[in-house]
């Protein structure tokens, strides 16, 4: 692909990025039933399709595009998943306003003020046991390999996601459902993790396929 994003690659993500909530939706509900309310994989599988439906026709710009996942999200989704997913795709909206299509670096720096929103949200930081253990250090690998283009710094933040994801897994919760669980909160996979490790993984698969 181009060093730009275009629109219908952002779309084409969310798109992908639903249809793999949907194939993990029963994965992400076990992992939610262990530490959680058992609703991980439901909630989000019904927010996405909600917001695929609004995808026809797409939005015109990807500030338009993440206003409405965003917006959906907020809406559809229950729990703590749909305001900070909602948050997540409502802070990068406004650094894409471009219709022409975003390079590595805007594209990253939209991540980072999503990243950034949901952390001010939920009152997370790394070590929390919550999303933020895959989101914060896939920001930090997408910024270094940022000058390899898109494709390049998607596929080495969604490595870092997993890598965040499973690293979390031996700690004890500090925020959120799991952290009413204390110590049983350990040796556990934090579903929201799971979920954004998905969500960078299957931006990674679409602008590999668009190149």
């Amino acid at each position: 692909m181009s060093a730009a994003v275009s629109t219908d690659d952002l779309v084409a993500w969310i798109r992908a990025f639903r249809e793999a909530v949907t194939d993990h939706k029963d994965e992400l509900t076990r992992l939610d039933s262990e530490i959680g309310d058992a609703d991980h994989g439901s909630n989000m599988a019904r927010g996405l399709d909600a917001v695929v439906a609004k995808l026809d026709p797409a939005p015109a710009s990807p500030a338009e595009l993440f206003k409405t996942v965003g917006m959906t999200l907020v809406s559809t989704v229950g729990g703590a998943s749909g305001p900070l997913y909602g948050t997540l795709f409502l802070r990068m909206g406004p650094a894409l306003s471009s219709s022409d299509g975003v390079d590595a670096a805007a594209l990253g720096a939209a991540l980072r003020a999503g990243v950034e929103g949901v952390i001010a949200r939920g009152k997370a930081e790394p070590g929390d046991k919550t999303m933020i253990d895959a989101l914060s250090p896939a920001i930090d690998a997408w910024d270094a390999a940022a000058d390899g283009g898109p494709a390049a710094a998607a596929r080495a933040a969604a490595e870092a996601a997993a890598r965040g994801r499973d690293a979390a897994e031996p700690l004890v919760a500090r925020k959120g459902r799991a952290s009413y669980l204390g110590e049983r909160s350990a040796g556990h996979i934090d579903p929201g993790a799971a979920s954004s490790t998905l969500l960078l993984e299957a931006l990674a698969d679409t602008l590999a396929a668009a190149e």
